[in-house]
């Protein structure tokens, strides 16, 4: 599952030295029937920059990606908003 540009350069300024395992992580998390994106942006922001928080965010995923959507703040309609200031906008 690839992982758009604009996750990919949060991932890069969010986790540093770390960012290769953060990416292959978010390569192996559940995302429903949701958009991708979508799912990697609250996976990040409930990571706030730690892998070992990302990797429990994954098995959540795993368990229950709703789940996900809620703690990462991307649950309710205004997910595109939050996404677009987050992660900045679509190039």
């Amino acid at each position: 599952m690839s992982v758009s540009e604009r996750v990919a350069a949060r991932v890069s300024r969010d986790f540093g030295a770390e960012a290769e395992e953060a990416l292959g992580a978010l390569a192996l998390a559940e995302t429903g029937n949701q958009d991708v994106e979508r799912v990697h942006a609250a996976l990040v922001l409930m990571a706030e920059g730690s892998a070992e928080r990302l990797w429990k965010a994954v098995e959540l995923s795993a368990l229950d990606w709703r789940d996900v959507l809620m703690n990462g703040g991307m649950a309710y309609g205004d997910w595109p908003e939050v996404l677009d200031r987050e992660f900045g906008p679509v190039s």
